[in-house]
């Protein structure tokens, strides 16, 4: 089968690149495409991947948001006009979406971000089937217009986590920590402030502090790299993590390494179904990061047996696209 596959940010690269290596294994042909963003032709380089770059990620408005995805839809429609994909994958692209849909191309969408109320009434009505994790209730899903629904006994960063080699870490006189700034653009933050300049403060005593900026803009420490980081690879090796999140903190929490996250953002189904589970992933608010910190910081948690445990979205996906083959 042809298979499209459309990334709109970094998580999404990672997870694209994991199905599509899955799906080329089976002997289908994946197409990769994704737009401009920070985080995603970085990202791309690294896992050596070369995704079709298709419009740009323009935050600056309601009004710029929604012309560049308009445009994208077209694009994509251009693109396919003489040789259409069989299927189509995304973790919530809205375009993608859009596009599969108008052209009658079947779709198998994951997600797992209850409070992105915006994307979920642009995505999860258009698809076949959605692939979520088992902490996300059901009734939520048949409530934004799921039709069919495959759950999975755990996240969906098990399916880049599972079989994920770090590089070795090097030797420090003090403890890393990481932080993410939060992603105050993204459509679902509103008007919640950024909390991760306080934090910082709060924990430049405890240890080195790695700041992962977004946006490309310097903002009290917070910036974009001379050269794109890797963070699976950074939390892997990191003493202490520390997001809005996220992605960030589940692949952290996944990998044995403590992982604190802050705002109401964060406190989600989720992150809150790794926690129950016994992976170090603890959901506060800021005045109680440091306290939590302390306890933490340096503590190598054994998770081994709990994520292998669980269930990988990746097997749950190939067996919908090969069930379709049969079909």
């Amino acid at each position: 089968m042809k298979i499209w596959y459309d990334a709109c940010t970094g998580k999404h690269i990672r997870y694209g690149t994991a199905i599509a290596r899955r799906l080329r294994l089976r002997g289908h042909e994946v197409l990769l495409t994704t737009r401009d963003h920070p985080d995603t032709l970085p990202l791309a380089r690294i896992l050596k991947e070369e995704p079709v770059v298709v419009g740009k990620y323009s935050p600056d408005s309601v009004f710029s948001r929604l012309e560049e995805s308009a445009s994208r839809v077209i694009k994509f429609s251009r693109m396919f006009e003489s040789d259409k994909p069989d299927l189509a994958i995304a973790h919530q692209s809205v375009e993608l979406c859009r596009t599969a849909f108008g052209l009658g191309i079947p779709i198998i969408l994951t997600a797992d971000t209850p409070h992105a109320t915006a994307v979920n009434r642009l995505t999860i009505p258009f698809a076949s089937t959605v692939v979520a994790s088992c902490s996300i209730p059901r009734r939520f899903l048949i409530g934004q217009g799921a039709r069919e629904i495959i759950q999975f006994e755990g996240v969906d960063e098990v399916a880049w986590i599972k079989d994920f080699k770090p590089p070795k870490k090097v030797a420090s006189e003090k403890p890393l920590i990481v932080i993410r700034q939060m992603e105050t653009k993204a459509a679902y933050a509103g008007s919640t402030s950024d909390f991760t300049e306080t934090v910082t403060e709060k924990l430049s005593s405890l240890g080195n502090i790695f700041c992962l900026g977004r946006y490309n803009r310097a903002s009290g420490g917070f910036g974009s790299n001379d050269d794109f980081v890797d963070s699976a690879s950074l939390v892997a090796n990191a003493d202490l993590v520390v997001s809005a999140g996220g992605t960030l903190a589940r692949e952290a929490a996944l990998q044995g390494v403590p992982s604190i996250v802050v705002s109401e953002i964060g406190n989600t189904y989720v992150n809150k179904y790794l926690s129950k589970l016994g992976f170090p992933l603890f959901i506060t608010r800021p005045q109680n990061v440091l306290r939590i910190a302390k306890s933490n910081i340096g503590r190598k948690f054994d998770v081994k047996r709990k994520l292998a445990s669980l269930e990988n979205p990746l097997d749950i996906i190939e067996k919908i696209v090969e069930t379709r083959c049969v079909a």
